[in-house]
């Protein structure tokens, strides 16, 4: 079985997991994915061109934020929260309290 490269869990760096999770969507796949399974990458609720998809699939693993297991022709995605919490405790736990709070209302200005 091919394994794709991802970085071990005392390499993976804050300013990549930031990097990754700057795009929206990123955070869509991770919304996606945080159940905790294993998901096949033409299983996740997308829109985007798979050339796109692919890009996404691999700035997120190469973050160390998805880990992809290669079965045959099948890419099985799922999140590193085990080495994600122990590297940056409480980070994922923050990403996805805003990808399930309601937007904030927009401040008005006054005159």
């Amino acid at each position: 079985m091919r394994s794709l490269s991802e970085p071990a869990r005392e390499d993976i760096q804050l300013a990549a997991v930031f990097h990754a999770l700057s795009d929206p969507a990123r955070l869509h796949i991770v919304r996606d994915l945080a159940n905790g399974q294993e998901r096949n990458c033409s299983k996740l609720n997308t829109q985007l061109a798979k050339s796109t998809l692919s890009h996404h699939f691999k700035v997120l693993r190469e973050a160390g934020i998805t880990h992809t297991r290669v079965d045959g022709t099948w890419r099985l995605i799922s999140l590193r929260l085990d080495d994600l919490d122990a590297r940056f405790p409480g980070l994922f736990d923050a990403v996805f309290r805003s990808l399930t709070d309601p937007a904030p209302a927009t401040p008005t200005t006054g005159g």
